[in-house]
């Protein structure tokens, strides 16, 4: 099944999606809105271009596990997107998800521009494929 994962953000949210075996995420694109009205649209379209059966929305906790502001209001965009796209949508905690994203991009040494249009991309595909592996051990 082909997965779409979403890191959303003020100006850029990230996009990844995995192979149909669920093996491997991999950065899809990354989308600049500021519009919280445009943003849901704009995914649900690059959400039928990438063929997804399945979304999953980054969930931004606070590291306590408490949830805040920007969850709720992932959790708002959540759900207006399973209702524009009519695919299931699940949640993932990303704690962490955008330090990662960093490291991965210092181990490449990507710099300047392009690391900063790279890292939401990169925190999407940690997003699904910490997901993919959950997903993974609970079907065992």
């Amino acid at each position: 099944m082909v997965i779409m994962s979403v890191d959303l953000g003020k100006a850029r949210t990230g996009l990844a999606v995995c192979d149909k075996t669920e093996f491997l995420a991999s950065p899809y694109k990354v989308i600049f809105e500021k519009s919280p009205k445009a943003l849901p649209q704009k995914v649900a379209d690059a959400a039928k271009e990438a063929g997804a059966e399945l979304l999953v929305v980054g969930l931004p906790k606070n590291m306590d596990g408490t949830e805040g502001e920007s969850a709720l209001n992932a959790r708002a965009f959540a759900a207006e997107l399973g209702t524009l796209t009519g695919l299931p949508v699940e949640m993932q905690d990303e704690r962490g998800t955008t330090v990662t994203a960093h490291n991965y991009l210092n181990d490449t040494n990507t710099r300047g521009k392009k690391r900063k249009n790279a890292v939401d991309g990169v925190a999407a595909a940690i997003i699904l494929q910490n997901f993919l592996d959950k997903r993974k051990n609970r079907i065992k």
